[in-house]
């Protein structure tokens, strides 16, 4: 059997993240494997998948911030909010500086509600948003609030009508950096949308610790699911009596670690569940022991 834990890809362009686990199973030897937070097609960068018994840590993976190295054309409007969409409208942004750039990114920075792309996987009426759009419908998504921790412009290049950015990202869980692009351009009154993207962090999980796809072919790195759990989430170590118990599902007083994930260990290190604490209790999300 496949050992348990975490990949930790570099996935290529023009490849979905589906693509990316098809792959992987192949190479891992087994069809337990899944992804923590799609990459669109045409980015790059950290794509988290989880092997085995690590598929079930994903979910709350997904929620952890990610960092991202975008480029953001404005004086140009797409369909799909990036490049691989049809344009469908122009505006010269000759005129748009690094002062007016700077105040719509601030607009940008923070708590904020964010409308999705029309083209995205979320789903409406039970359909999904990107197969309604592509028919020609006119897909009415809801703002979600989302928080860009940091937005950062490291480069502004003019080229004729359209202008460049370089950004760095922080961000929670649910952003869509092509949205960023679509109303940055948009408070601008020039439109925009991006042009590249590559992600560079997942929670803990960075680019230093991601391979190539060849890379793996070669050889299949896996981050034990016991260091995936202790670099992502705070960690309490129990007796071997609580561990009986957590081991069968059981809850634990709170060790007061906060509300999020937390990841319980046994006396000789191994990693035996995630609990979450809430009313005095930890009580398990998912139990790996056994």
């Amino acid at each position: 059997m496949a050992e348990s834990g975490l990949i930790i890809v570099d996935k290529p362009a023009d490849w979905t993240s589906h693509d990316v686990v098809a792959k992987m199973r192949r190479i891992a030897g087994t069809r337990r494997v899944g992804h923590a937070g799609t990459l669109d097609p045409m980015a790059t960068g950290v794509l988290v998948l989880g092997v085995e018994k690590a598929t079930r840590l994903l979910g709350h993976l997904m929620l952890t911030e990610k960092e991202y190295r975008a480029t953001i054309r404005l004086g140009v409007s797409t369909n799909t909010d990036d490049a691989e969409g049809e344009v469908t409208a122009t505006t010269s942004a000759a005129g748009i500086g690094e002062v007016e750039i700077g105040k719509g990114v601030q607009a940008l920075t923070g708590p904020i509600m964010q409308v999705p792309p029309q083209v995205s996987a979320i789903k409406v009426n039970g359909q999904r948003a990107y197969k309604k759009a592509r028919a020609g419908e006119e897909v009415e998504l809801a703002a979600r609030p989302i928080t860009v921790s940091s937005f950062d412009v490291l480069d502004i290049r003019q080229e004729g009508d359209v202008v460049d950015v370089d950004a760095v990202v922080v961000c929670s869980s649910g952003t869509y950096i092509r949205s960023l692009a679509r109303d940055l351009g948009a408070a601008l009154g020039v439109g925009g949308h991006l042009t590249a993207l590559r992600r560079t962090r997942v929670g803990p999980y960075d680019l230093s610790m991601a391979k190539t796809i060849d890379q793996l072919a070669e050889h299949c790195e896996v981050l034990p699911i016991g260091e995936a759990v202790a670099a992502a989430f705070p960690r309490r170590d129990v007796t071997a009596e609580e561990a009986r118990l957590v081991a069968h599902g059981g809850r634990l007083p709170a060790a007061g670690l906060g509300e999020g994930p937390i990841g319980v260990f046994g006396p000789d290190g191994e990693l035996l569940a995630l609990v979450e604490e809430k009313g005095g209790a930890a009580r398990p999300l998912a139990v790996f022991a056994g």
